[in-house]
């Protein structure tokens, strides 16, 4: 019998960005639960490999990250976006190395040194002393013992490529 076989459903992908939403419609409850967690950003493989980053004001506890994996877990299955189940899901803490995103996150990390890299490439690392609405400020020391000079740097947002956290060993 031609043309009469079944399309296996894997091959039915869900619009990444239509993926994103219906994964926001999840986890935002979850999140207005507790206002200390928030999500900073969500990614989608073509392979259905859902990555949702959280972050906290005062961190993100393993048992909280296990927590929300769960409940968007089981709200996937339930609502079967994926009929075949052929899905990954990843909820964690964005890495050490990952630049931060939201001025909430500058917020959280104002003290800690960072490293900035500015639309035209410019790069200033320093300590992130300030973080506004529009701008963070930047201070740092150039020279050493009685040469020493304090220098500071007010960047606005919209001019900030990427700004890493510095861990030192």
């Amino acid at each position: 019998m031609k043309g009469t076989k079944s399309f296996p459903s894997s091959f039915l992908i869900m619009e990444p960005s239509v993926l994103i939403d219906k994964v926001k419609t999840v986890i935002d409850p979850l999140l207005a639960e507790d206002q200390s967690y928030f999500c900073v950003q969500i990614k989608v493989k073509p392979t259905n490999n859902i990555k949702v980053f959280l972050d906290g004001d005062n961190g993100l506890p393993i048992e909280r990250c296990t927590f929300f994996n769960r409940k968007l877990y089981k709200a996937i299955e339930e609502e079967a976006w994926f009929p075949e189940g052929d899905f990954s899901l990843e909820v964690s803490s964005p890495g050490v190395d990952e630049p931060l995103l939201l001025q909430r996150q500058y917020q959280k990390n104002k003290g800690r040194k960072v490293l900035v890299t500015m639309n035209d490439g410019i790069e200033k690392e320093g300590q992130l002393l300030e973080v506004g609405e529009q701008e963070i400020t930047l201070e740092w020391t150039e020279g050493k013992g009685k040469k020493a000079v304090t220098q500071q740097l007010v960047i606005p947002l919209n001019n900030i490529k990427t700004t890493v956290v510095q861990i030192k060993f």
